[in-house]
């Protein structure tokens, strides 16, 4: 399979080759370049199953009023046996409905023996980074819509023939990681009986110095999830031992880096269970202590084009604004400590080393601000802006009663990923990915708590699940082996020419081309507004009763059971790219 056997691509091939002929007959070649020829899926089906403004976009260059353009291509395409019809709609539309005939051979070639998607020609090696939650707390919400969004994606990648590798980046290194140690320790005090209190205003005081009078800096972690870990630290005798005997010391430094890389250890372990929950499985978690570790941060300077770097007030600056940021960043402090940029852009020059040509990143909605400076960044180190693209995954707004959840991730009061999955029961996987998934995911999304509960099929995943189950049952009950082999005497054309039946016979045949373009856009949310699209067609021709399999005979019987499995096939598809289980049985598969 290649893009060019995609049917709508095949659609736009015809209307192309109509206008080179039109323009061959009109002595109008040269202004081939300035048109603008393009394919769209129609408003409305009553029209045709695709449309074209050609003739509307057109009309100033060809110096001709749309309805004239439009007669003239449908005069070389109107008799194409592709096509059921072809005709014109104002104020410029050439609209087109496909043959059953068509369709038929189209959907049995790329469903059968098994579901084929349609490989880019450019297949690329790539390296998605998603989630990245920082190590100093359970996932939260976004983190969990960020999952959802970038396994969808990898799965949707991975089916155009790309090798895609999945990381998740664990900023283990720094000031916040620095405070999760020292909220790990005042908690250990607690634990053993002493009174610690919380910093509400900052000081020139020192961290030490606070903790020496057992107060928890204002900018560290408060939520209970620390206590926790805190108790788990003193499980161990060892590790019990170690940090009284280094508070005994004052080994202050110690025994915060101890509790730090603890915590960290411990709030991953704990995100790893999570995804786990959720589906999701990582090739790499990629540690950014390693980078500083390597020495790979330091040498940032030198892998930028010198040009791009210089010092400014003893603080080493990169001149981000050459590549459109809005002002220069440091990279380099005073002091000489690295920025948190300085370690983002070892760490991207890291992945390019590891030979992977395209890096994809999904971000939180905090961080739009970054991405400038970033990308001119993986620019300065000699790569094309092509080759890095950053992806945004919006905030979450948790809707219970029509009342918004609120969340704070430093005080401790905040829904977590597994809150969620929790919540929403046994369903939760499917269910969390599928509302994660249904809405842009560069657009804020209000999850509606209760309509996810809902388990009729008002649920818009369970919508979709029911039309599976329901097609299993029909197998089921006709005790018939649910795979292709009555391809072997051939559909009937006949029996499909009837308007509930051709138009699920188009829904399937639109699967492929609908992951092509869902891949290719990096939006995974149009596969669920198919895959309902295709859920809708089924249940309106199931609602027929003269498509009720069990009372047909023959090749009919045998037609609509094809027409059936290859629905359950386009469904089965859909969903498990998206992360999203296909079950055969439901409790109201039967309605």
């Amino acid at each position: 399979m290649n893009v060019n056997q995609l049917l709508k691509q095949l659609v736009l091939a015809e209307l192309e080759k109509a206008v080179d002929l039109y323009l061959n007959k009109k002595n109008l070649t040269s202004l081939k370049d300035s048109l603008k020829i393009r394919i769209e899926y129609s408003r409305d089906e009553k029209f045709g199953d695709y449309s074209s403004p050609f003739a509307l976009e057109n009309k100033n260059v060809l110096n001709l009023n749309p309805k004239e353009i439009a007669d003239a291509v449908l005069l070389e395409i109107k008799n194409d046996s592709m096509f059921e019809f072809v005709s014109f709609s104002p104020p410029g539309f050439i609209n087109f409905r496909i043959h059953t005939s068509f369709l038929n051979q189209y959907v049995a070639s790329v469903m059968s023996p098994h579901v084929q998607f349609a490989e880019t020609l450019n297949k690329e090696k790539i390296l998605l980074e998603f989630v990245s939650a920082n190590p100093t707390g359970p996932m939260n919400i976004v983190s969990a819509r960020s999952a959802a969004y970038g396994d969808a994606l990898a799965n949707l990648l991975a089916s155009l023939g790309h090798n895609v590798k999945r990381e998740f980046y664990v900023n283990d290194y720094g000031n916040q990681v620095y405070l999760l140690g020292v909220a790990v320790l005042l908690r250990i005090f607690e634990s053993k009986g002493e009174t610690i209190s919380f910093q509400e205003e900052e000081s020139e005081e020192s961290v030490i110095d606070l903790i020496k009078r057992r107060i928890l800096p204002k900018e560290s972690y408060r939520g209970d999830y620390i206590k926790d870990i805190a108790l788990h630290c003193l499980e161990d005798q060892t590790r019990s031992s170690f940090v009284f005997d280094s508070v005994s010391n004052e080994k202050w430094d110690e025994v915060i880096d101890f509790l730090s890389r603890f915590a960290v250890e411990y709030n991953l372990a704990k995100q790893k269970e999570d995804l786990a929950l959720f589906g999701v499985n990582f090739d790499l978690f990629f540690s950014e202590r390693s980078l500083h570790d390597a020495g790979d941060v330091e040498r940032v300077p030198s892998i930028l084009k010198k040009e791009d770097v210089t010092t400014i007030d003893g603080k080493l600056h990169f001149l981000s604004t050459i590549y459109g940021d809005d002002k220069d960043r440091v990279i380099r402090r005073e002091d000489g400590r690295p920025t948190y940029l300085m370690a983002d852009i070892a760490y991207h020059y890291n992945k390019f080393q590891r030979g992977f040509d395209t890096l994809i990143d999904i971000w939180g909605p905090d961080h739009y601000g970054y991405i400038a400076r970033l990308k001119g960044a993986v620019k300065s180190f000699g790569k094309t802006e092509e080759s890095f693209r950053v992806l945004i995954a919006q905030q979450v707004n948790l809707i219970e009663n029509k009342e918004k959840v609120k969340m704070s991730k430093r005080l401790g009061i905040f829904q977590t990923m597994r809150d969620l999955l929790s919540y929403l029961g046994k369903q939760g996987r499917d269910v969390g990915r599928y509302f994660f998934l249904m809405r842009s995911s560069d657009a804020p999304l209000d999850f509606d708590l209760d309509l996810a509960k809902d388990e009729s099929d008002k649920n818009p995943v369970f919508y979709i699940q029911y039309a599976h189950a329901r097609i299993c049952s029909i197998f089921r009950e006709l005790q018939v082996p649910m795979e292709l082999k009555p391809l072997e005497s051939g559909i009937s054309v006949e029996f499909l020419n009837q308007e509930e039946r051709t138009r699920l016979l188009f829904w399937v045949a639109r699967l492929q081309e609908e992951v092509y373009d869902t891949a290719s856009s990096f939006e995974p949310h149009r596969l669920t507004n198919y895959l309902q699209s295709l859920s809708k067609s089924f249940t309106k021709f199931y609602s027929q009763k003269d498509n009720r399999i069990k009372d047909k005979v023959g090749n009919e019987r045998d037609t609509l059971l094809i027409l059936v499995l290859y629905t359950k096939l386009a469904l089965e598809s859909g969903l498990k790219l998206l992360g999203i289980s296909a079950p055969e049985k439901m409790s109201k598969e039967e309605t």
